[in-house]
């Protein structure tokens, strides 16, 4: 498996329902020392998680992303859209829901492209309140 291209199109973002493949992601991103990101399948909820752990030690995000991101979910959990219990950073995030798989993919898209500093998907996904 490859590294995923930074940015991540939406259709490329791995599928790692259950253990295996979580860990077979979760590992992978490590071996190419990425940004980690996957969905997850559960019934008829969807869950999106990135970590920044596996790019190693020189991977740093910046406060105004990690605002960024923050407000963002905060809007998602505001909406509905995701639910409440949502893990907003600065390392880890993690956001379930109830959305298709192609919105769960823009999602994450959007969220692994911020965590390289590239907030304009997650402005198209999550557009900021005026």
């Amino acid at each position: 498996m490859q590294a995923l291209p930074v940015p991540c199109p939406a259709h490329l973002v791995p599928v790692a329902s259950g253990t295996n493949a979580f860990h077979k992601a979760y590992r992978q991103a490590m071996a190419h020392k990425a940004v980690f990101v996957a969905i997850e399948s559960e019934g008829p909820r969807w869950t999106v998680k990135a970590d920044t752990l596996t790019a190693g030690p020189g991977h740093m995000v910046d406060n105004e992303v990690n605002e960024a991101l923050r407000n963002a979910i905060t809007r998602l959990v505001d909406n509905h859209e995701v639910d409440i219990d949502a893990y907003r950073g600065p390392i880890y995030f993690m956001m379930r829901t109830t959305s298709s798989e192609e919105r769960v993919r823009e999602l994450a898209a959007a969220l692994h492209a911020a965590l390289y500093g590239d907030l304009d998907p997650l402005d198209r996904a999550v557009p900021p309140t005026p």
